[in-house]
């Protein structure tokens, strides 16, 4: 493989999130690939998963304003990834949650699509980003309009891709539900290394991600404000920390965004990590996790995959039904009822099923399949 062209493309590169950390691991499998990306808008103190290499972008991110409004836009996008020029890569790898996928190559090129899930606000949750965006009818009807072409543009793109894999069974099915393709589940990876067990176990739970609607941290801040005998931790920035801090009750800390060592401290001394989203995998719980932190979740998606719930024999976490905040409220009381059965070491266990050489070895396995079948069969895919 050594001798083989490879381009990974992703989707924006605006902040450090779980794909990003993906990304990272595979650019430590490839490292003399190149790096394509429709925005780049990453901070200094961001930058050092990418290792210093530069990243080809595209017009988008040379339009005003691109860095706090990159999602307005969306509607280039599907136009802007169309024009990388990728003729000289043996090996395309998308790295993508929404446009990457959709670049052309050609018939003697591979093109692997790391998919961590279909365009969520295209397809499936497109009620659920309508219903928090805040937008009134008009506007509400012009963003069903662009969704539904988008929608349309993604479908086709899916069509340009030889392999799928898929970071979760749950994403599998939304692969096959959306694209009718079949795909290849490869767990993304827990940075066990940073993510360690350590410090005492203080009286805060802690929520920690991006602050967008999705990631329904306003249900968690609601029903910890609910619960003034209880305090929890939030870490994280977004277009949602506003509203969350307006909605916070005096129990509730916003942190706001801080360094990767200050996420690990409060990780390890918290009593336990909540999440509230219907989440694609989930890295954060498992963070948490490797942290030796038990995890109070939302039942539902990729989390199910990576926490042991109270039902199994060495439970990591405690699952709530519903998104809602009496469902959290009902789960954190069940949670501490419960905790003695929930060991520390329980959590280290599991998370450690998804260290990064496991990622990496996987993936990597993989790729040399694919090239080699898609030699074998004359350029076409299987």
């Amino acid at each position: 493989m050594s001798s083989l062209r490879i381009a990974i493309v992703h989707d924006w590169l605006v902040s450090m999130g779980g794909a990003e950390r993906v990304l990272g691991e595979l650019l430590r499998c490839y490292p003399d690939a190149d790096l394509f990306a429709l925005v780049d808008q990453l901070s200094e103190k961001e930058r050092g998963f990418i290792r210093e290499r530069s990243v080809k972008t595209s017009f988008i991110n040379r339009l005003p304003f691109v860095k706090t409004n990159y999602r307005k836009f969306l509607p280039l996008m599907p136009f802007a990834v169309e024009q990388f020029d990728l003729a000289g890569y043996d090996i395309v790898i998308s790295s993508s949650h929404a446009i990457a996928k959709g670049v052309i190559t050609g018939p003697d090129q591979l093109h692997i699509s790391l998919c961590y899930s279909p365009m969520r606000y295209a397809w499936d949750l497109q009620g659920q980003y309508l219903k928090t965006s805040g937008l009134g009818a008009p506007c509400a009807l012009l963003a069903r309009l662009m969704l539904h072409r988008i929608r349309l543009w993604d479908a086709c793109a899916a069509n340009r891709v030889d392999r799928f894999v898929a970071i979760s069974h749950f994403i599998k099915r939304r692969i096959h539900k959306a694209y009718r393709r079949e795909a290849e589940v490869i767990y993304p990876p827990v940075d066990a290394d940073l993510f360690r067990m350590g410090g005492q176990r203080e009286g805060f739970y802690l929520a920690a991600s991006r602050l967008v609607p999705y990631k329904r941290t306003d249900l968690i801040v609601k029903a910890f404000s609910a619960m003034k005998d209880r305090r929890l931790v939030v870490i994280g920035d977004g277009p949602e920390a506003s509203p969350l801090r307006r909605l916070a009750g005096p129990n509730v800390k916003m942190l706001g965004w801080v360094d990767r060592a200050t996420l690990v401290d409060y990780m390890q001394r918290a009593k336990a990590f909540v999440f509230a989203a219907e989440e694609d995998f989930g890295i954060a719980p498992l963070e948490a996790q490797a942290c030796g932190t038990p995890v109070i979740a939302f039942g539902k998606g990729g989390v199910c995959e990576t926490v042991r719930g109270l039902d199994d024999p060495c439970p990591t976490g405690v699952f709530f039904d519903a998104q809602d905040a009496g469902s959290i409220v009902d789960a954190v009381k069940r949670f501490e009822r419960e905790s003695g059965r929930i060991m520390d070491a329980a959590c280290r266990e599991n998370a450690m099923r998804f260290s990064s050489e496991r990622f990496r070895a996987e993936f990597a396995a993989f790729v040399g399949r694919a090239w080699a079948e898609f030699k074998d069969d004359g350029g076409l895919a299987a």
